[in-house]
């Protein structure tokens, strides 16, 4: 186990989804002193919002959990070509938060999606939105799982060698990153 503590943001809200599966197997694996599970139950941004009740508590949460992590792994779904509006509306929030809490976090990307590609839109998308955050993405190895429902076992775990070692390289990355 090592001592750093790792968040996960999962860009679909569903508790079954592939994408929440694939975060956890990605925590698994990285074997964290923490995992921290975000909740991206958020209300939708909205300017008039914030200029009467200043950033929401649960806004502010994330940000503070995304600043005390020492490693942050992100999977989304692909929605009609791009990221899921859920993981959309959390980085607009996060963004309105003071202290830069991305800056130089290091973070890895995974995504499945029932697509042949395996959410590679999501990724890109993704990479492009945190570009003005200064996180620092990491650049692969790509871990994009296509056709989710043969690519895990009944208690979610991925069952080919290939994603398990293209994740197992990917989380053995990030965490020299983070050290």
């Amino acid at each position: 186990m090592s001592s750093l503590r790792l968040l996960g943001i999962c860009g679909s809200l569903r508790a079954g989804s592939w994408n929440r599966k694939l975060m956890l197997e990605a925590a698994r694996i990285f074997d964290p002193a923490e995992f921290v599970d975000a909740n991206l139950r958020l209300p939708l941004y909205d300017g008039d919002l914030e200029t009467a009740h200043g950033i929401p508590p649960e806004v502010q949460l994330l940000a503070d959990q995304i600043k005390a992590a020492d490693a942050i792994v992100i999977a989304g779904p692909e929605y009609n070509k791009a990221m899921s509006g859920v993981l959309k509306n959390a980085l607009d929030w996060v963004s309105r938060t003071k202290g830069g809490p991305w800056r130089d976090k290091p973070v890895a990307i995974l995504s499945a999606a029932a697509g042949r590609a395996g959410g590679e839109r999501t990724q890109m998308t993704l990479r492009h939105a945190l570009t003005p955050f200064r996180a620092r993405v990491l650049p692969g190895p790509e871990v994009m799982i296509a056709a989710p429902d043969r690519e895990f076992d009944a208690e979610g775990r991925l069952v080919n060698e290939m994603p398990v070692k293209l994740l197992t390289e990917l989380m053995a990355d990030l965490r020299r990153a983070a050290a």
